[in-house]
Order: C-alpha cells, then sequence, then structure tokens
C-alpha cells in the first residue's frame, strides 16, 4: 500500500507543483484552481488512508487555501505561492520518510504568507522506479507469449512453417518490449520549471523556461542519465548566459530573457534542444583560458575552426568563470556533460553568437538496446560505425588523394576533406596506400558532425545492420575511439567507433604530423654540392634530397668557394676534377679559415689510387668515395656520421 502511495503521491505532487507555476503568472486562473484544489483533496484522502497523519495534515491546509482562492475570498500572493512551495516539499520529505525511513530534516512550517521564498530547489536521485503500461500493450505480449510457447512445443514435430512464425513472434516480442521501455520525455522535463523559477529568483534575473516536445519519447535509461546533464545545461543558461535585467534593457533587449527547453524526434535520433538569447560564449575568453591553461597551443588554435573553438569549453580541465560555477555546475563540469551525453552514445554540439545567445543540441539514439551500424573490414577486424553519422560511402582511387597542409585530403562536394588510415587511428597494421597501385579502389566513409567531417579509408565496406549493444565493462568504460561492441550473427566481437572521437583523433594527428614535420624543416641539414657535370649534381642531388638533406649546387670551386661565404652549410660534397678551381685546391682553401675546420668534406671522384686518396687527405678531406665503386648507402652513411 505504501509502495502505491509513493506513484500516487508523485503524481499528485507533481500536478500541484505544475499548477503552483501557473497560479503564479495568473493567479485567478478558475480551471487551475480547480484542478490544485482537486489534487489536494485526494493527495489528503490517501494520506488519512494510511495513516499519515502529518501529510494528511498539510494537504488539507493546502485545500483549505485552494478552495478560499477558488471562491473568490483570497488571492494568491507570490509570497503565499512561496509557502505553499515550501509545504509541496515538506510534504515529499514526509513520503520519502514514510516510504524509506528517511528522517524529515524540517518540519512542515505553519502556512504563512509572509514566509520568504526557497532559496533553492533540490532534484533528488532521479531514477524511475516504475512503468505504467497501457493494458492492450501487455495483452497484445501475452498473447504472442502464449503463442510462442505453443510454436516451441510444436517445434519437436515441425519446423518449417513454425519457425517462421516463430520469427515474427520473436519480432513482435522484441518490438513490444522495446516499445515498454520508451518514456516520454516529459518524465524528466517536468523538474525544471520549479528549479528555473527558484534560480531565477535568486539570481535577480527575469526569466522564462519553455518546454516544448515533452511526449517525444526515449528509452528509459537515457531519460534517467540525463537528468545531471540538462539540469547543469539549463541552470547554466539562467546562471551565466541571460543577463541582468538592467543589462538587457540596455542592450535593447527585452527585461525578462527566454530559456528553451526542446525535443523532437528524427529519423534516428532523439534530439534536445537548450536554446537562450542571452550573452553567448565569448571567443577570445576560450581562446585566452585555453593558452593560460595549456589546453592547446597557439598554433593549433589557429587552424581550429569556429565551432572547433566553442567546442573546447567541453575539454577536461576548462575552467573560467563565464562558464562553470557552484551554481551552473554542482559538480557537474561540461567535460562531464559531454562524457555523460557520449556514455549514452551521443554527441553534443553548440550554436553561439555574441550578444544573441547559445544553444547546446543533444543528438541521442531513440533506443540504446539497439544500433543501425556499417560493418567495414579494417586490419583484418571487423568495426562498425553508427549510421546516423556517415553522410555517403564512396570508392577512391589513389590519384584522388592528394595532401593539403600535411594531410592527406580528397575533394567532396567542390571543397577539400581530411581523410586517415581508419587503422592508422585505431593503431592497427594495414596495408598502406603506397602500396596500393593506382587502379586499386579504395572504400571511404565520410563521417558528418555538424560542420565537421572526416573521410575513413578502409579495407572493405562489408554490411549494414541493426545490432544489439552490449554494455562495456567499467574497466573500459573511456576507451578512445570506440564507444561500444556488438556481438555479430557470426560470433564475432566488433567495436563500434566513436564518430567524435574519430575526427578529435584524426585532427589531434595532423596537428602532430604538421609539426613534426615544421621541427624536421628547422633541423634539416644543409649540403653544398660542387661539381662540374650536370648529370652528376642531378644524380647526387636525388640521393641526398631522399636522405632528408637541402641540396645547393656550384659548377666549379669558385663558385663554391663564392656560396660558402653566403649561408650556413652543414656539409661539402665535392668533385676532384673541375675547371677553375678543382676539388683538392677548394679543399685546401677552405681549411685554411678557422670558420670551415670543422667542416664535413666529402671528396666524390673517379680517381682512385691509392696516391689521390693520399692527396685528398693532405688536402683536408673527411672522406674520399670514387665513382667507380660508389654505393649510394655507403655514401649517405658517410655523410650521416660525419655530420
Amino acid at each position: 500500500m505504501r509502495d502505491l502511495f509513493k506513484v500516487e503521491s508523485e503524481e499528485h505532487l507533481q500536478r500541484l507543483n505544475d499548477g503552483l507555476l501557473k497560479l503564479e503568472k495568473s493567479p485567478a486562473d478558475a480551471g487551475t484552481l480547480e484542478e490544485v484544489f482537486r489534487e489536494a483533496h485526494s493527495l489528503k484522502g490517501a494520506a488519512r488512508m494510511l495513516g499519515l497523519n502529518q501529510i494528511e495534515s498539510l494537504s488539507h491546509r493546502l485545500e483549505d487555501v485552494f478552495g478560499s482562492a477558488r471562491k473568490g475570498e483570497t488571492i494568491l500572493t507570490p509570497k503565499t505561492i512561496d509557502a505553499l512551495c515550501k509545504d509541496l516539499d515538506n510534504i515529499k520529505k514526509l513520503v520519502a520518510e514514510a516510504i524509506g525511513g528517511e528522517p524529515v530534516i524540517e518540519k512542515p512550517p505553519e502556512p504563512d504568507p509572509a514566509e520568504p521564498a526557497a532559496r533553492e530547489t533540490k532534484i533528488e536521485e532521479f531514477r524511475i522506479e516504475t512503468v505504467r503500461v497501457e493494458t492492450r500493450k501487455l495483452d497484445r505480449l501475452m498473447t504472442e507469449i502464449g503463442e510462442l510457447k505453443v510454436l516451441l512445443n510444436q517445434l519437436r514435430n515441425a519446423t518449417g512453417e513454425d519457425i517462421s512464425k516463430l520469427d515474427l513472434v520473436a519480432d513482435a516480442l522484441d518490438d513490444g518490449i522495446r516499445s515498454i521501455r520508451l518514456l516520454p520525455l516529459s518524465t524528466i522535463f517536468s523538474l525544471f520549471p520549479r528549479m528555473a523559477r527558484d534560480l531565477a529568483r535568486e539570481r535577480s534575473k527575469e526569466v522564462e523556461l519553455t518546454i516544448e516536445g515533452g511526449e517525444t519519447a526515449a528509452d528509459k535509461r537515457i531519460i534517467e542519465e540525463l537528468k545531471d546533464p540538462l539540469m547543469h545545461l539549463v541552470r547554466n543558461a539562467i546562471d551565466h548566459g541571460i543577463e541582468l535585467p538592467q543589462e538587457r534593457k540596455k542592450a535593447g533587449k527585452p527585461r525578462q530573457g527566454s530559456v528553451l527547453l526542446k525535443a523532437y524526434q528524427t529519423a534516428t535520433n532523439i534530439v534536445i534542444e537548450i536554446k537562450d538569447d542571452g550573452r553567448g560564449l565569448d571567443l577570445e575568453t576560450i581562446r585566452r583560458v585555453a593558452l593560460k591553461q595549456k589546453i592547446c597551443r597557439e598554433d593549433e588554435l589557429a587552424a581550429m575552426s569556429l565551432a572547433q573553438i566553442q567546442a573546447l569549453i567541453f575539454v577536461s580541465g576548462f575552467s573560467t568563470s563565464a562558464f562553470v560555477s557552484d551554481v551552473s555546475g554542482r559538480g557537474v563540469g561540461l567535460d562531464v556533460v559531454r562524457t555523460n551525453i557520449e556514455r549514452l552514445k551521443g554527441i553534443i554540439q553548440i550554436e553561439s553568437a555574441s550578444g544573441a545567445g547559445t544553444l547546446f543540441r543533444l543528438r541521442l539514439p531513440i533506443t540504446l538496446a539497439t544500433a543501425r551500424v556499417l560493418i567495414a573490414a579494417v586490419a583484418g577486424v571487423k568495426v562498425a560505425v553508427p549510421v546516423e553519422h556517415v553522410q555517403t560511402t564512396r570508392l577512391l582511387t589513389r590519384q584522388e588523394i592528394f595532401t593539403v597542409e600535411g594531410r592527406e585530403a580528397i575533394m567532396h562536394e567542390e571543397k577539400p576533406v581530411s581523410v586517415v588510415w581508419t587503422a592508422d587511428i585505431l593503431e592497427l597494421k594495414t596495408k598502406n596506400l603506397e602500396q596500393r597501385t593506382p587502379d586499386d579502389k579504395i572504400p571511404c566513409v565520410i563521417l558528418s558532425l555538424g560542420e565537421e567531417k572526416l573521410g575513413l579509408l578502409i579495407d572493405a565496406l562489408l554490411d549494414e545492420q541493426e545490432i544489439v549493444l552490449k554494455p562495456q565493462s567499467p574497466l573500459l568504460r573511456r576507451v578512445r575511439n570506440v564507444s561500444g561492441a556488438a556481438i555479430l550473427g557470426s560470433g564475432e566481437v566488433c567495436a563500434i567507433l566513436n564518430p567524435q572521437d574519430m575526427i578529435a583523433s584524426a585532427r589531434k594527428k595532423h596537428l602532430q604530423a604538421a609539426a613534426e614535420e615544421k621541427i624536421k624543416e628547422e633541423k634539416r641539414k644543409t649540403v653544398l654540392l660542387v661539381d662540374d657535370s650536370i648529370t652528376t649534381r642531378a644524380q647526387l642531388k636525388r640521393i641526398l634530397e631522399g636522405a632528408g638533406y637541402e641540396v645547393e649546387q656550384a659548377v666549379d670551386g669558385i663558385d663554391a668557394y663564392n656560396k660558402l661565404g653566403g649561408r650556413h652549410f652543414d656539409a661539402l660534397v665535392a668533385d676532384i676534377l673541375m675547371p677553375n678551381m678543382d676539388g683538392l685546391t677548394l679543399t685546401s682553401k677552405v681549411r685554411q679559415e678557422e670558420k670551415y675546420r670543422e667542416l664535413p668534406i666529402i671528396l666524390v671522384t673517379s680517381l682512385s689510387s691509392d696516391e689521390d686518396k693520399k692527396r685528398g687527405v693532405d688536402a683536408g678531406a673527411n672522406a674520399y668515395i670514387t665513382k667507380p665503386a660508389f654505393d649510394q648507402k655507403v655514401f649517405i652513411d658517410t655523410l650521416r656520421r660525419l655530420i
């Protein structure tokens, strides 16, 4: 009986809470007064049946106040509404004590119209412990189960027709049970109007919270897990997004700010939007904090798009009073908000304009039980890509992949889109691009998350199917680039890729490659190559550049000596037999100057006698390599050893 009372009282209290919020705006609304009077009366009767005297007494007082207002004998002032809200809070505590034995911290106050407003609305841990199911749904499931039992009994005797029917019944059961787990988002949205009202009053702000799409259905677990992220985002919008009335008036805005909590369903997702018309995100502050807290470097910031800079507020460790506070966060930072959304297999996006407000958009699966995915082969293993983030798939040739700003890309919709080898991101060994022939077709899956796009190069695209998601072990709660796993019909374990992580990993890989290339260029060694033969110079230049050296050429000894004085060189590679000044003379002249005493000099010549080699050493050369026995590897190894 007490369990039944808990469910019933929660419904009465929620309706009373909603009614009080309406009466605060329209104190004389006859329809609302009639409704709250009836709810208080019903709550009083239920409490009397179980002998819960304090709840009965408080409910009776509520009934008296509403009855008096209904008759026009009294007017519900804001102070009266505040006192009634406090009474509702205390009734809720008394219900908790009656059901679970939890102590009531505050005794119910006497109804005093002058009592000050509550300073804080506490929302306890949110769990959906009961689900109301329409009897027709249960009847339908019972019918299907009955048929299932009959079919399993007949299965021993006949298989053909019964197996087909068994599949139909199993599918019907699956759909039925899945639909029972779907609950309206109003289940959780109803928690926020009171919270928004109390916080706005506490912050001396005028805020109108509008809720749309409460009838949109989502998985029970998603609704349970959404409470903290949504509470944080709504609080954040009121506490830091909406300006004070005088500030809004000065900026040419209405004194009252607006916050919209909206939900709707697409073909593959539940979308929840939290939008305010406040001050918006300050990009300069985000950049400054990101640099100060060493979240990223200046060159990384310079390469980021507007959306990527705004997304920095979700990075763990990012902290600025413009976004997080004890009021808006309650210990839940924006990085935790993103983590919670990703744990629900969803993504969160931001749209903001300075002075015009901010929009947070959450995209979540309708159910966590299954997902529609593309199955791809990568380095001999199977991975799954959620189809809601796949814009298209393509077959590419090697010629279609080019390099721009140090990263590989393709043209897609007349714009360059970065591509990465999925195996590289997942750190798996696979056949790379250089090992493919020009005629090989390379499958590419193009991901799209808001404005960001990324092409995943894979070995093969195998299938598209609905898979059953398996819960992750606590040890694997946050694996980079992977959001979960599934077992395919073949019994294979298939990792489900996290598109948001894949894009972030690709961006990090590109920035790292660019930084390495920059360091490489800064440390690149320069060689002065001297030979009067154009053919020999071209061949040696190709070998040196292939080994990573920068090469400057000279046609004879005089040309080389003049160029030595113009810039720094790490080594000198010279022929001996040249016009104007030969290599031996050049070597001797160079060694006469103090600044060139340590400069490595390699003579590459067709003169191969021992006497020629001795003359080279006497002139000051560090190495002597003969052209008839020229070995490219020996040449490069010698140069590296000397430099």
